[in-house]
């Protein structure tokens, strides 16, 4: 019997042992939302529930044959972008990538750790900003770093007026209509950082909102939300669905997955990315051989 290949994902991003973001997250997340996904690995990294104890970022020529080899043999639905780590990973990606311009690209900027850990000066920030910026479908930065990359330095980019330092008086806004003038196509900020009483969610594209959606705040730390968000997003495009459904399919299976969070170690909680499974085999439905769990939505 022949069985259908389900979507390819490609996704660039360095491996989180602890499992709760980074390559491991993503795989699982586009894994649950039902395609299957190659791995290009990035960066490795010493870590646990509490935070980065160390960071290497991959040679960029390995991340190039990782990319190639797999491209040569297998047709890719999406790419999602994670972690880079330095200046020649932007470059190689971003190289790669061109070449596959008809499929939709999710850049998850992930400049820091949820505790501060640094992956991203701000020379890879500005190679982000010049070479892959351009040619993303949907950039998914959290409010943090939509400020940190929409910033305008002492050179002016762009002709603008300089920023304050960290860019940390910039309208959420403005930021959006930097980075969609810089290049992409939409911009999802999510406001996981900011002192609102819900989670608010904002999707831009040029001259306007295509979607606010609010998120009750749970409680507690999560580790690899962002990812999750980022690369569910991804698989629904893989899945063939448009921009605005896509989003809102994935925010509301990452709350999902948030909602059912467990604690494993003494850190943050981690997102459970199956549990719809942990449901089904709580009704007692999971083994049954016609059983097929549903794409969460």
């Amino acid at each position: 019997m022949s069985v259908a290949t389900p979507p390819l994902v490609m996704i660039f991003a360095a491996s989180d042992p602890t499992g709760g973001a980074g390559l491991q997250a993503d795989l699982m997340t586009v894994a649950s939302m039902g395609c299957h996904g190659l791995s290009v690995v990035t960066g490795l990294t010493v870590q646990d529930t509490a935070g980065v104890e160390e960071f290497i970022a991959i040679d960029a020529d390995f991340i190039d044959a990782q990319a190639r080899c797999l491209l040569e043999d297998m047709p890719v639905a999406a790419f999602k972008i994670g972690v880079l780590g330095s200046v020649e990973a932007v470059a190689v990606i971003a190289e790669i990538v061109s070449d596959y311009p008809d499929i939709p690209l999710v850049l998850d900027p992930v400049l820091a750790s949820g505790r501060g850990d640094a992956f991203g000066d701000d020379e890879v920030i500005a190679a982000i900003r010049e070479l892959l910026i351009p040619q993303t479908t949907i950039l998914t930065p959290n409010s943090l770093e939509a400020r940190r990359l929409a910033r305008q330095d002492s050179d002016g980019e762009d002709g603008g007026d300089v920023d304050d330092e960290d860019g940390s008086s910039l309208e959420l806004s403005v930021c959006a209509d930097r980075l969609i003038e810089w290049g992409s196509e939409f911009v999802l900020i999510t406001g996981t950082h900011e002192n609102t009483s819900e989670v608010v969610n904002t999707l831009y594209t040029e001259g306007s909102i295509l979607r606010s959606d609010a998120w009750e705040r749970l409680p507690g730390s999560y580790h690899g939300s962002g990812c999750t968000l980022a690369s569910a997003i991804a698989a629904l495009l893989a899945n063939g669905l448009d921009i605005p459904e896509a989003v809102r399919e994935a925010q509301e299976y990452t709350w999902q997955a948030l909602s059912s969070g467990f604690r494993p170690g003494m850190g943050q909680h981690l997102p459970d990315r199956f549990f719809w499974a942990r449901e089904l085999q709580e009704n007692g439905t999971l083994s049954e051989p016609d059983s097929r769990p549903a794409q969460p939505s």
